[in-house]
């Protein structure tokens, strides 16, 4: 797989976060981790990043074990340190302190340089009848592209 093709998302962010600023951040990855990302054996789903003391964490997210690591594999879920600029780490603190605010990780790539990147983003939580708002948006959409497929 190429370094362009490697795309992890996370469907659920969009879906259930109004998401305002995003920001790009490198991660902190052993040999194991970044060999099963550029297989695309890796999930966002159910995780979540915290500021612990000055320093961004991204939790729950899970990267397969790589299939020919022996004993020096990693273990698939564990806390991963994310590298953010400090002025971008109080933007992001300031804004997640809010009630009802979080800081969603979106997708997870590989930069033309080599190295993994994950774009997070600052969310509200939507409630049940914006969820509904948007599913029917998007059925919508896909009736008037069927239409004009026709």
């Amino acid at each position: 797989m190429k370094a362009s093709q490697v795309n992890i998302r996370n469907k659920k962010a969009r879906f259930n976060y109004e998401i305002g600023d995003t920001f790009t951040a490198g991660i902190i990855l052993t040999g194991t981790e970044i060999k099963s990302i550029r297989e695309g054996k890796a999930s966002l789903s159910d995780s979540y990043c915290v500021i612990d003391r000055g320093e961004v964490w991204v939790k729950g997210m899970h990267i397969a074990e790589y299939f020919y690591g022996s004993y020096n594999n990693h273990v698939a879920r564990r806390d991963r340190k994310l590298l953010l600029n400090r002025k971008e780490i109080e933007k992001l603190s300031k804004q997640s302190s809010d009630a009802g605010y979080t800081i969603v990780p979106i997708k997870v790539f590989i930069s033309d340089k080599g190295y993994a990147k994950m774009v997070i983003g600052v969310g509200k939580g939507k409630k049940q009848y914006d969820k509904r708002q948007s599913i029917k948006e998007r059925e919508d959409k896909r009736n008037i592209d069927r239409m004009f497929k026709k």
